[in-house]
């Protein structure tokens, strides 16, 4: 393990942390799932952070940016969205990180991003079916049959929450992921000296 809490990879992670943050403000709706569902690239500096450092620098990267997330702008979700973000963001970034450890190759960082991008939509996908989707109906009293509705006028063939988590749920974070996914290929190379000097 390289001396991952060198002065110099503690200053990276912050800064990683705090540019992730930023990122996480700059949010956009898509197409294929309801509005309230809001993409970003807040996982960006994270995966290259996650390349360049390893996991344990990943988890950490995330702590940050949601820590510094809510200090810029507070929670509107009881802090739910938050944890849920962190949890599904650090599944994706550390899964990825433990893969490309092993293979430090085009292909090994191919691997880790397929890797984690399937993670995170899993992990994603069930916390959204398990837990995310009953706080917002129980806590916000949004009746799920309202959320069900916003998925079928996307969707016809959503007729319950299984078939809403798999059709809006699953495939928004499997584009978020490619999104960073593709970013991290095009620009991790250039960026990489940077963190490890």
């Amino acid at each position: 393990m390289r001396n991952r809490l060198s002065v110099r990879n503690i200053a990276t992670i912050a800064i990683l942390g705090v540019l992730g943050a930023i990122l996480m403000l700059f949010d956009f709706p898509i197409a294929i799932a309801p509005n309230f569902y809001k993409l970003d690239l807040s996982d960006l500096p994270c995966l290259i952070g996650a390349f360049a450092l390893g996991p344990v620098p990943a988890f950490f990267i995330q702590v940050i940016k949601i820590i510094v997330k809510m200090l810029l702008k507070p929670t509107s979700t009881a802090f739910v969205g938050e944890l849920a973000a962190f949890v599904i963001s650090t599944t994706y970034c550390v899964s990825a990180a433990l893969v490309y450890q092993k293979n430090r190759t085009k292909k090994g960082a191919i691997l880790a991003m397929l890797v984690g991008s399937l993670c995170m939509a899993i992990i994603g996908t069930f916390a959204n079916y398990a837990f995310i989707i009953p706080f917002y109906v129980n806590w916000f009293h949004l009746p799920l049959e309202t959320i069900i509705g916003m998925g079928n006028a996307i969707f016809p063939i959503i007729h319950d929450k299984f078939s809403f988590v798999l059709c809006c749920v699953l495939p928004f974070n499997l584009i978020k992921a490619l999104i960073v996914d593709i970013v991290t290929f095009v620009i991790y190379k250039h960026v990489s000296p940077l963190l490890k000097q």
